[in-house]
């Protein structure tokens, strides 16, 4: 997807205009033509209200249109026969090219039991979620009635729509579609930030491979150089950051047991809100440590 400034898709004619944003919305170009009559746009958040105004106006049948234009997820035969560059990147993100065998049937059984009852895809914005949060969306939104899942539909149609002109259109004001995860580690055997701890990130899966979000390494402050997720939704999901605070003790001669007591510490929590900002600091000392959901 080539970055486009708001400044040229102002200044662009009409057929350069749709081009550019033909599949913001899935093989949906009708909705980049409404918009480009709305020209000149004063920031993103306007160019990203009208496409969507499109859409809140549209027809019960251009918006079941729309709907049905998404694949299903993690379907192979779709992913054969070819996505589009943006849905197969957004479900890469998330490991859906990668599932085991027990999460393919999982998938392949919700996907089944919606499509049989609604008559047209599940969809939802996958950037913020893990393989397993996506598989609880399924279950909880399964009994609903064809009404709430079209409305359902074309909200999650428009998360993943904001996130494709955040990745797009380069403008002063941005969209509201990130969120933050860090850490803080404070020393307080010694009463001081912990400068030095090795520590990993780490995306649990109750069906599949759990996987490895990021390692990093606590600068003077006792925080990593970047939050461990930004610039992208924190996905909903369950988590484990592990510390290793006995190599960071014995770096520094403070007297333990052999073996450590504490060696290597890990912290499991959840994401739930994926644009917001969790913060999951640590307080160690050699014998006992302690967190709290920061923000």
């Amino acid at each position: 997807m080539s970055q486009k400034t708001l400044a040229d898709l102002n200044a662009c004619s009409r057929e350069d205009f749709v081009a550019a944003l033909a599949n913001i919305f899935e093989y949906s170009p009708w909705i980049a033509e409404k918009a480009a009559d709305a020209r000149p746009f004063a920031g993103v958040k306007p160019l990203f209200a009208a496409m969507t105004a499109a859409v809140d106006h549209a027809s019960s049948g251009l918006r079941l249109a729309l709907i049905k234009a998404h694949p299903d997820l993690a379907d192979k035969t779709q992913r054969a026969a070819g996505l589009t560059a943006e849905s197969s990147a957004e479900q890469n993100s998330v490991g859906l090219d990668r599932l085991s065998d027990a999460e393919y049937e999982a998938f392949e059984r919700v996907n089944n039991a919606y499509r049989a009852k609604f008559g047209f895809p599940y969809i939802v914005c996958v950037r913020r979620h893990t393989r397993d949060s996506i598989l609880r969306d399924f279950e909880r939104r399964l009994p609903n009635d064809a009404s709430t899942e079209t409305q359902k539909s074309i909200e999650e149609i428009c998360r993943i729509a904001a996130l494709r002109v955040d990745q797009l259109v380069i403008s002063d004001d941005r969209l509201q579609v990130h969120g933050r995860l860090s850490t803080h580690v404070l020393d307080t055997h010694s009463g001081k930030p912990a400068a030095g701890i090795k520590l990993e990130l780490i995306e649990l899966s109750a069906l599949g491979a759990s996987r490895v979000v990021t390692r990093a390494i606590t600068n003077s402050d006792g925080r990593t150089d970047q939050p461990l997720i930004h610039g992208r939704p924190v996905p909903i999901g369950n988590y484990e950051l592990t510390f290793s605070t006995a190599d960071y003790f014995a770096a520094r001669q403070v007297p333990m047991t052999d073996p450590p007591f504490l060696d290597r510490i890990p912290l499991r929590f959840s994401a739930s809100d994926p644009e917001g900002h969790l913060h999951v600091p640590l307080l160690v000392t050699p014998w006992s440590y302690a967190t709290y959901r920061g923000s």
